[in-house]
């Protein structure tokens, strides 16, 4: 099953490819930064601000798609401002994880730019 699918087939809410995708990423986005920021903390070496804009993101990625995913009434404006401020949030995550040469960041680094990129795409199909 996917998610793109069950946001679909929501008989209130028109189809919306793009908010779907974001969705799809951001559910990822929140389990692999929360993962990066786990590894990050068995590191020997300081890796504080890299755990904790992991944690940072992993908690905007999932409070985001809670939100993507509820398709009733409409709360637009406000989707649309937290699309892009997790998209602000992925970022910071992805450029902090992109300084360290572990494969957990460099994981994390690429799935938080994907969800930024989705969720940059969402907010202007809510417009």
């Amino acid at each position: 099953m996917s998610i793109r699918k069950m946001i679909s087939l929501h008989p209130k809410a028109t189809n919306n490819p793009a908010l779907g995708d974001a969705v799809h990423h951001l559910m990822y986005a929140s389990k692999m930064s929360l993962s990066c920021a786990d590894a990050c903390m068995a590191e020997s070496m300081d890796m504080t601000q890299c755990i904790r804009l992991c944690l940072d993101a992993s908690d905007m990625c999932e409070a985001t798609a809670k939100l993507g995913a509820r398709r009733t009434g409409d709360d637009q404006p406000m989707l649309r401002e937290l699309l892009e401020l997790c998209a602000r949030m992925c970022e910071q995550c992805a450029a902090e994880c992109e300084k360290h040469d572990h494969e957990h960041c460099t994981l994390c680094a690429q799935i938080c730019r994907e969800c930024a990129e989705d969720c940059r795409k969402a907010a202007v199909s809510l417009a």
